[in-house]
């Protein structure tokens, strides 16, 4: 009969995925390989997958006959010598391993645990240190540890490592993919997504974590927020493709941001690029997705803000700014049904665009040849040395390689009559506004009227996404446009993918041996912007996972007597754990809110008359301004005990009201 331990150590080892580098570096420095490191420093944001690592390498460690010393970093005291002692043995004891897990809780000790307590380390001695941040440059730039130290930062799973993950965990492969989406390659998020999706899941349904699991996810991947704000801070950063300190102002203009960005960026979790901040995928949507099952209302009300902040960009901001801005007001409506017929956010073949160069022009003409025939490229060529300016190519990012290439064209009032005859598209659009509104003198039309990608030809892809962005921001910001047009060759598909972003003009001209939809709308009638909002806001009515409350019952008992406790306390009112609740998910100012929440629930306490006094107890012991208790209770003319057992009960009422409040919404 195998013991407890030797179970959980083999199932630890059935469920291991990935890591094998960290493994076999260890397993070289277990077998006292000459050539391998002393100390081992493993880093990576929360749910990465450094505790299960260091459960491996233990797993290894007891294998191999070692003796373990194993510390959680949450729980190391203040005190070096105290650390010293607990770690004995591996000053003591040849071949000893040390293990400290959640290392960025105690990495106060990294000048100490370098300089004082590992250069006495027991012979034949391994030190693997786990924690969210990497080791101070003090460690790699001293000669003297190069050689005896090796840092790892472990990345996200690879798709087929995470596909393994969950295949292990028998998740049926109809929900893999939903799962990874939400997931990305995060461990933690994974394996929670794994427990979660295993249990329960109906033949039809499709996967949704659940509160638990998000839950849990936030405390893994995130840990603690220090206010509300930096929750609200948190809240932008997770909805917005990337997020900068001067959009941050924009949309939390009651708040001091700059400290805000700066917590953001030091988050373990959190990139940076030349745009801005991001969440790793798995934080990013485990902040979504808790954000709208908790506070529906401020979700909304967060997304509108930064969309009401983007179309002001849209209009004011200097034209190198704007060319990124409709794919961001796409990006936060993403999961909508229309954005989803019309856009992707695969960047696995992400691509940048370019102004038309001489260079470009033959590959253009073989691309719109190979996709569309001769005379389509001879109208390419045409349009080419008419407007240059409206041509973008796009190359892979990857390798530079053009892929695409499309044009937008600007065509003033009245057309002239050359292009009419020349290009059968162009033409069926000047017929369209004329059998409808017709362009005045001074008016021009847009018509997006080419959009050649070879490999995903005249399917929603980057290219698309680009070029439609930067076709909106061009309408946005022109004068005097009338109309815009968007010309697609399989015109049956995208009359389904468009249908209520823009009309179908009926209209089916022919070039060569291909014939092409035209599409329109009519910005005179429609200005750009509520064009786009009522695009993007399709998405608003996107379903809400329901869940329990974020607090257990005896965790909102203990907030609620909290927040009274700091009543008279703002900074520490302020960060309550009370303000987590669902109480005051939608409010814009929760302090404020919860405030006369608290007050509002101790007055109507009196409305059963063995309240009365129990009212009036909380109100003398909170609300009065009573130094202390007795205070409270004199100014009442109680005997302390009495003022006691009343201020008891009348906590345990105000508990009941606010958790049927918590469970229910608004009593009715």
């Amino acid at each position: 009969m195998a013991s407890v331990g030797e179970r959980l150590s083999r199932a630890r080892v059935e469920a291991f995925v990935g890591r094998e580098r960290e493994l076999e570096r260890f397993g070289e420095a277990l077998a006292g390989d000459p050539r391998s490191p002393f100390a081992f420093f493993v880093c990576g944001p929360g749910g990465i997958g450094k505790s299960t690592l260091l459960r491996r390498l233990a797993d290894h460690a007891r294998t191999a006959g070692r003796r373990l010393v194993e510390f959680d970093g949450r729980f190391v005291g203040r005190d070096p010598a105290d650390f010293e002692q607990a770690a004995g043995p591996f000053l003591d004891v040849p071949g000893t391993v040390l293990l400290v897990d959640s290392f960025e809780h105690c990495q106060w000790l990294e000048s100490w645990l370098r300089h004082r307590f590992l250069p006495r380390a027991a012979d034949d001695a391994l030190v693997v240190l786990a924690g969210r941040h990497p080791p101070r440059p003090q460690w790699t730039s001293d000669p003297a540890w190069s050689g005896l130290l090796h840092v790892t930062e472990l990345e996200p799973f690879t798709e087929e490592q995470a596909d393994g993950l969950l295949a292990s965990a028998r998740i049926r492969p109809e929900l893999r993919d939903r799962v990874l989406r939400f997931a990305g390659g995060n461990p933690l998020a994974l394996s929670l997504a794994a427990a979660a999706g295993s249990k329960g899941c109906g033949r039809e349904e499709i996967w949704t974590p659940s509160a638990d699991v998000l839950r849990t996810l936030l405390s893994g991947l995130i840990g603690e927020v220090p206010t509300a704000a930096h929750r609200r801070a948190l809240e932008v950063a997770a909805q917005t493709h990337s997020t900068s300190e001067e959009l941050l102002a924009a949309v939390l203009p009651e708040e001091d941001v700059h400290p805000l960005f700066s917590w953001l960026r030091d988050l373990p979790f959190m990139e940076s690029t030349d745009r801005g901040l991001h969440p790793h995928d798995a934080a990013r949507e485990t902040l979504v997705a808790d954000l709208r099952w908790r506070a529906p209302n401020a979700f909304e009300t967060m997304r509108r803000r930064l969309a009401d902040e983007y179309l002001r960009i849209l209009r004011e901001a200097p034209e190198e700014r704007v060319w990124t801005v409709t794919d961001d007001l796409f990006h936060l409506f993403r999961e909508g049904k229309v954005l989803s017929r019309l856009r992707t956010w695969d960047r696995e073949d992400e691509v940048h665009d370019s102004p038309l160069h001489p260079d470009d022009l033959d590959t253009v003409l073989a691309m719109a040849e190979e996709t569309e025939g001769a005379d389509s490229a001879a109208l390419v060529r045409y349009w080419a040395r008419r407007q240059p300016q409206a041509f973008s190519v796009y190359r892979l990012v990857s390798t530079g390689r053009t892929v695409a290439f499309t044009a937008r064209l600007a065509l003033p009032a009245p057309p002239d009559p050359e292009t009419l005859e020349t290009d059968p598209v162009v033409a069926a659009a000047w017929r369209h506004t004329e059998s409808t509104a017709p362009v005045s003198p001074g008016e021009h039309i847009g018509i997006s009227r080419f959009s050649v990608y070879p490999e995903r030809y005249q399917v929603p892809s980057r290219v698309t996404d680009l070029s439609s962005s930067r076709a909106q921001a061009e309408a946005a910001r022109a004068r005097g446009r009338a109309y815009g047009f968007a010309v697609y060759r399989d015109a049956e598909t995208w009359a389904e993918r468009v249908k209520g972003t823009l009309d179908d003009t009926g209209k089916r001209p022919r070039v060569g041996e291909h014939t092409y939809g035209l599409f329109s709308v009519d910005w005179r009638r429609t200005p750009v912007e509520a064009w786009l909002w009522n695009f993007v806001s399709t998405a608003a009515d996107a379903p809400v996972t329901p869940g329990p409350s974020p607090l257990s019952r005896t965790a909102f008992d203990q907030a609620v007597r909290e927040a009274l406790t700091h009543w008279r306390d703002p900074s520490a009112f302020g960060v309550c754990a009370l303000l987590r609740s669902r109480l005051v998910a939608d409010s814009a100012e929760p302090v404020t809110e919860l405030r006369a929440l608290l007050r509002q629930a101790v007055d109507e306490l009196a409305r059963d008359p063995r309240g009365v006094r129990a009212r009036d107890a909380l109100t003398a012991g909170n609300f009065s301004g009573a130094p202390t208790q007795e205070a409270a209770a004199r100014r009442l003319g109680l005997p302390y005990g009495t003022y006691r057992r009343h201020v008891r009960q009348g906590l345990d009422l105000l508990c009941d009201a606010l958790w049927q409040r918590e469970l229910y919404g608004q009593q009715r």
